[in-house]
């Protein structure tokens, strides 16, 4: 199974403080280890919200809000998509990352859909369009 795991941001993320030499080295080290188990498939720090911008939703109407966005604990600063025998594994991986921010910090792993989670709904039509869609 496949799961992502976000990384929540945190005052220190929102506010563009980049990580020190330590936090590097112990990320890269975990990183490693990751990918030794096969398990890792991708993995990006993002930038603070105020380099972002968010597209609401109503009907057919489209509006771009730029950022900073408010409420941090509700903000994402990075992730990971790691491949998985179970949800367990994945929580075992999580608890041996090392903290990403200098303060209190949050993992949210949450499991990727996959095509058999469709059923019928997934046509072979639509699973012949999707097919080309990625790498």
């Amino acid at each position: 199974m496949r799961v992502m795991v976000i990384v929540k941001a945190s005052k220190e993320s929102e506010a563009g403080v980049m990580p020190d030499a330590k936090l590097l080295a112990d990320m890269g080290r975990f990183n490693e280890e990751l990918a030794k188990a096969g398990v890792i498939l991708a993995g990006e720090g993002l930038k603070p919200s105020s380099a972002g911008a968010r597209v609401k939703f109503s009907g057919a109407s489209r509006t771009v809000v730029d950022g900073p966005f408010a409420e941090t604990k509700e903000l994402i600063a990075g992730f990971w998509l790691w491949q998985v025998r179970s949800m367990d594994e994945a929580i075992e991986w999580a608890r041996r990352c090392p903290n990403p921010h200098p303060s209190d910090c949050e993992l949210e792993l949450r499991p990727v859909f996959e095509a058999e989670d469709f059923g019928a709904a997934l046509t072979p039509e639509i699973q012949a369009q999707n097919a080309g869609l990625r790498p």
